[in-house]
């Protein structure tokens, strides 16, 4: 099993004070933090955290054959789950209506694109899967984990005015102009668990409650990544805390000294 190494990202949408599982700001603003090896081959999966002070771009992903016949090595899909958020808070997910990709277009680039995106309003325990082509944003004072395949293909359609390359023509191209029809699925941080994620998504996500003293055992085959997001306790001989991401290649006992809250992702 390895412990990852959590690295902060700074982001202009992030926070100066930020949620006390990411540790100390040192000054920057960050808005994200991403759990990577330090050596061996990259991990299929990127987990990381997001906390938010401002609305993200508008983006979108391609799939993996848009993104091969781009030159790229596959496209990207992920899974939001929010920790934390504040009243009113909102995910842009979708569009609140069908359109053509002219009407698109002119709407990124005179800003009206805001108004036409379906902003979603959300609570601790929702959580959406982002399939490749789904027009998307995160709002403002939202903590979330996302769990994502480890691929770096971000199309930006529009960011409201700050100074950073946008992607609308190659993200114009992978878009599905239509509303979002999925029903998100809820878990509470205080439930039993249970999936998370969709049948068709390229990897599992589960919700998991142990109490002080229980234990459970990872799967045996393949990669499954631990994500403590409330607790401490052990994996193996190692402690483990919140705000940790590890990685087990082989079957894994995990004991919690107090009561714990996880999610535990498998490839599918």
């Amino acid at each position: 099993m390895l412990k990852l190494r959590p690295r902060l990202v700074e982001k202009p949408w992030g926070r100066d004070v930020l949620p006390d599982l990411f540790g100390d700001a040192g000054g920057r603003r960050i808005g994200e933090m991403w759990f990577e090896a330090d050596d061996g081959p990259t991990p299929p999966l990127l987990v990381k955290y997001l906390a938010t002070s401002e609305r993200l771009s508008i983006q979108v992903h391609p799939d993996d054959r848009q993104a091969r016949e781009a030159g790229l090595s596959g496209g990207k899909q992920e899974i939001w789950y929010i920790l934390d958020c504040n009243p009113g808070a909102v995910l842009g997910i979708g569009l609140r209506e069908q359109m053509s990709p002219e009407r698109f277009r002119a709407a990124a680039v005179d800003g009206s694109i805001e108004s036409m995106i379906d902003w979603k309003p959300v609570r601790p325990g929702d959580c959406y899967f982002i399939p490749p082509g789904t027009v998307h944003a995160i709002g403002a004072g939202i903590v979330l984990a996302e769990i994502q395949q480890n691929r770096d293909v971000t199309y930006r359609l529009y960011d409201y005015g700050r100074a950073r390359e946008l992607h609308l023509e190659e993200g114009l191209s992978v878009s599905s102009l239509t509303p979002y029809d999925r029903v998100p699925a809820h878990v509470a941080p205080d439930a039993g668990g249970g999936l998370i994620s969709p049948p068709d998504a390229p990897f599992r996500l589960e919700f998991g409650r142990l109490a002080a003293g229980a234990t459970m055992t990872l799967p045996a085959s393949g990669p499954t990544w631990f994500i403590p997001i409330e607790g401490n306790g052990t994996i193996g001989e190692e402690c483990w805390a919140r705000g940790e991401c590890w990685l087990c290649e082989d079957a894994a006992t995990v004991t919690a000294d107090h009561p714990s809250s996880i999610l535990l992702a498998t490839m599918a």
